[in-house]
């Protein structure tokens, strides 16, 4: 049925975009954000999710995305070879 195969899919996007939301949220505290003028709200979502990429294609090191920020703020060797492979 086109109906089910549409809810599937509906139901598919939102498990995925919750999930998203919820990383961005745990690990980089997104909704705690209160910047608002202009487009600078945008801006930061947008190089947080970059960020977020960065950090999960990143395999050199075995730690969960918040861990893997940590280790970036401490190691300045870490962070290079994070944002070189961009």
């Amino acid at each position: 049925h086109d109906v089910d195969k549409m809810a599937a899919a509906v139901r598919a996007h939102w498990r995925i975009e919750n999930s998203l939301h919820w990383v961005l949220d745990v690990t980089f505290y997104e909704d705690q954000c209160r910047v608002r003028i202009g487009y600078a709200a945008e801006n930061l979502a947008a190089i947080r999710k970059i960020a977020l990429n960065a950090l999960k294609a990143n395999t050199t090191k075995k730690a969960s995305i918040k861990g893997k920020r940590k280790i970036a703020r401490w190691d300045n060797d870490y962070l290079k070879e994070i944002l070189l492979a961009m």
